[in-house]
């Protein structure tokens, strides 16, 4: 397949990148930096240098890269965050998955992609029984508080990829990530291997009915039974090193 991979040289990105290659996929991957874009080259990708929120550029790389399906890895979240601007960092992150999403779902439809994956989270359910199921409802809180500015965001990615006209919508909530490139540890409630999240997305491209998929190790915080039967997902998946 041709992939588009929107956020290539990010934390799952680089490691969904070796992935798709040694399956034997064409990837064009998307990044902001012309550094990066150069080490994306290196690494048997075609990079392409653009801003999601500049939606014509958008449109018009989506188009040439002609991609079979798009995987949207896109995050704008620092190495490091500053606890006294938590609300200004999940303003800029909820803003990408509203406004960014619309865009890369606009790019998907006019390139002609089949299938459109995209990362999710996997820790915004409302308060209730667990481990949460993929249909249980997620956070509906208003305001301005860290988690009401995420749930909005995260309500509005899931809405743009599970409507999209003519593309079959796949959405991976993601446990909290650990490994390399990431902020937590495996004692984080509902973690996932930055590998085994990567992975994935692999296995996505051509497993499972369109929808929702959690994909957490199996601390009871969520089910995962969903992802094991129809994507094949396991949790312990770990990249050669």
């Amino acid at each position: 397949m041709r992939i588009f991979l929107a956020g290539a040289s990010g934390v799952i990105g680089r490691r969904l990148v070796p992935l798709l290659l040694g399956a034997g996929h064409t990837v064009v991957g998307t990044t902001r930096s012309q550094e990066k874009a150069e080490e994306l080259k290196a690494s048997c990708v075609e990079p392409v240098v653009v801003d999601v929120f500049d939606a014509d550029s958008l449109l018009e790389f989506a188009a040439w890269a002609r991609p079979d399906a798009v995987i949207h890895q896109l995050t704008d979240l620092p190495d490091v965050i500053d606890p006294a601007r938590l609300a200004e960092v999940l303003a800029r992150n909820s803003r990408l998955r509203i406004e960014g999403t619309s865009n890369l779902v606009a790019a998907a439809r006019v390139a002609g992609a089949r299938r459109l994956i995209a990362q999710s989270i996997a820790f915004a359910y409302a308060d209730g029984p667990e481990p949460h199921a993929e249909t249980d409802p997620l956070n509906i809180a208003e305001g301005e508080t860290p988690g009401a500015i995420t749930a909005r965001g995260v309500r509005a990615l899931e809405d743009e990829v599970l409507n999209a006209p003519g593309i079959e919508g796949v959405v991976l909530r993601y446990g909290r990530l650990y490994g390399p490139g990431t902020w937590n540890t495996p004692n984080a409630r509902a973690p996932v291997h930055v590998d085994a999240a990567a992975h994935a997305a692999l296995l996505a491209l051509s497993r499972g009915a369109p929808g929702i998929y959690n994909i957490a190790e199996d601390d009871g915080a969520v089910s995962i039974e969903k992802a094991r039967k129809d994507l094949g997902f396991d949790p312990a998946f770990r990249l050669e090193a």
